[in-house]
């Protein structure tokens, strides 16, 4: 089993350090050339861990098998059906000197790739239209349109990149410390408000685990923001509002919420929230007491600072779709069976942001947390090759769990969440729901 606990321990820092007996159950592995299910179990774990010290609970307890199955989609439908998580033009393309993989999911994006194309809109013309282009060049025109495509490297190739190079100088979670005031007990995450500007997927799994352990979550969206797949998946648990942050009276309804807040965890791109007038030093003036945990694609540093990214293009960046087509000698890129690094990064994320709560409730150091779906990639390709050649069993009726959860779509059920903190598990006072649908207040 590939050590990841320690590793992630380390990103956690030394401050405020766990004291709870950790155990994990479960056999075989999601199929893969790299050890996924071990990460799965490893971060889920780790957020575990943190709420476990914050509580006072003694241990936690995972399922290797139901960690691998909540790195995908957890709701179970019935009598209804998910949309598809793909656009149809989005996928992996041959151009004349390898492959690139072009992310159409938004609306603006699929119009930027056709721009940088030159085509008309259908996978026949992407396809022949690709097949003209080299990838580095089709990748930089689809930037320079804000679109979203990444051209496939391999390991050695990312390693040698320069964007890859700055990622591996960097921590798995860089930690800044960025206020004072005056310590509070703290021993739940009950009445913690949590202020969510995340979308698909990493900062909407770190807020949707938060919730199930009693924070209150308010997400907000822009107006124009739609995600219909992952609406279902990822709103378990909290209140999600609408808010244009470019109007004057959005944006002061914003910074009212911020002021309340305990916690922001954001997702924009690296340089998006100053563009709006709502940089950290801003953020900062508005609430110094706030714990800020953030991600971006491509990490923190580098020329890539602030281009943006998905877990499907970070795979197909930094090695790991080459590598999985190599060992599997397949004639296409072959990714991760799950957007591991999205759900890896999220789990991270809800243990950043209660190590930043214990650390303000005992020593009223005020924190802040940057992570990236690039440096979650590097820990996952440092550990190597998976060794074990034993695969999970194969889902069934009874890894969901009874209760009903009656979403607006129609009823549901989960897969049992993989996580126990002395025998008790995260309860959600919410299901799942549309975006924008509540309003932009603190209950």
């Amino acid at each position: 089993m590939t050590d990841f606990a320690s590793t992630i321990a380390a990103a956690l820092g030394s401050s405020m350090p766990v004291d709870v007996t950790s155990t994990r159950h479960g056999l075989g592995h999601l199929p893969s050339v790299y050890a996924v299910t071990d990460l799965a179990a490893a971060s889920i774990e780790a957020a575990g861990r943190e709420i476990a010290a914050l509580s006072g609970a003694q241990s936690t307890d995972v399922d290797r098998r139901l960690a691998s199955f909540w790195f995908d989609m957890t709701l179970r439908p019935q009598g209804w059906e998910l949309p598809s998580i793909w656009d149809d033009l989005a996928g992996d393309y041959a151009t004349k000197d390898g492959w690139i993989r072009l992310h159409t999911n938004a609306p603006q994006h699929r119009a930027a790739a056709l721009r940088a194309l030159g085509c008309e809109g259908t996978k026949d013309a992407v396809t022949n239209a690709v097949a003209k282009r080299h990838k580095t060049e089709l990748e930089s025109a689809v930037i320079a349109q804000n679109g979203c495509a990444a051209a496939m490297l391999t390991e050695d190739e990312w390693a040698a990149h320069p964007q890859g190079k700055a990622v591996l100088s960097e921590p798995l979670i860089a930690w800044e410390t960025t206020g004072k005031t005056s310590p509070a007990p703290l021993g739940s995450l009950e009445n913690v408000r949590i202020l969510d500007l995340t979308r698909i997927l990493a900062g909407p799994v770190a807020t949707r685990f938060l919730a199930g352990f009693g924070a209150e979550v308010l997400r907000i969206d822009p107006l124009d923001w739609e995600e219909p797949a992952a609406e279902p998946e990822v709103t378990l648990g909290k209140r999600c509002a609408g808010l244009d942050l470019r109007d004057t009276a959005d944006r002061k309804s914003f910074q009212t919420l911020l002021a309340q807040a305990d916690v922001l965890v954001h997702g924009y791109r690296a340089d998006a929230l100053e563009g709006l007038g709502l940089g950290s030093d801003t953020r900062a003036a508005i609430n110094p007491n706030c714990i800020d945990v953030c991600l971006n694609a491509y990490g923190w540093s580098g020329p890539w600072t602030n281009r943006r990214g998905f877990d499907s293009l970070v795979q197909m960046s930094a090695g790991i779709a080459a590598s999985g087509m190599q060992a599997a000698n397949a004639p296409r890129p072959k990714p991760l069976p799950v957007q591991a690094l999205d759900h890896a990064t999220g789990y991270l994320m809800a243990a950043a942001v209660i190590r930043g709560l214990r650390i303000r409730a005992a020593t009223g150091d005020v924190m802040a947390a940057k992570l990236s779906l690039a440096r979650t990639a590097r820990l996952l390709v440092d550990a190597g090759p998976r060794n074990d050649a034993e695969m999970l069993a194969p889902e069934t009726l009874t890894d969901c769990a009874p209760h009903i959860e009656q979403t607006v779509w129609g009823p549901s059920q989960r897969i049992t969440f993989p996580l126990s903190v002395s025998g008790a598990t995260p309860h959600w006072r919410y299901p799942a729901g549309p975006l924008k649908t509540a309003e932009p207040v603190w209950t």
